[in-house]
């Protein structure tokens, strides 16, 4: 965890705005949403490990910003199934999951990705500067 961007200077205000999070590991996608609110301008952060909990999240509300944590990216780079696939999505591919996130959020919602740690601030803070609000 100490490749994450430091805080940028000058923070906006996210509070009124949220992101579901698409993880594979479980204790780095909790630590993760421990450290990461402050970073994002206090934005909401609900992190998920699997698909049947990722769907039922974005079916069930409107989400500012949906973001494929950097194992989930780089599993889907190497072309081998993310984990926490179910079996409807078992081998599916970044391309197939941010279409099923436009089904259910519409074509406006923002989408951030990044197979580096080191760059998974920058991808939500920059996600979250168009992003709509929730709350």
């Amino acid at each position: 965890m100490n490749t994450i961007a430091q805080v940028p200077q000058q923070q906006k205000d996210n509070s009124r705005k949220t992101v579901l999070a698409r993880g594979c590991d479980p204790v780095v996608s909790l630590e993760f949403s421990k450290i990461v609110p402050p970073l994002i301008g206090n934005a909401i952060y609900v992190p998920t490990t699997n698909d049947v909990e990722f769907i039922e999240k974005l079916k069930s509300q409107k989400w500012s910003v949906v973001y494929f944590a950097p194992g989930a990216c780089r599993f889907s780079a190497v072309k081998k199934p993310i984990p926490g696939g179910n079996i409807d999505t078992r081998g599916w591919t970044l391309e197939q999951y941010k279409a099923l996130v436009k089904e259910y959020q519409g074509e406006e919602i923002e989408i951030a990705e990044s197979p580096f740690e080191s760059e998974s601030i920058q991808a939500l803070n920059k996600a979250l500067e168009n992003a709509r609000e929730i709350k």
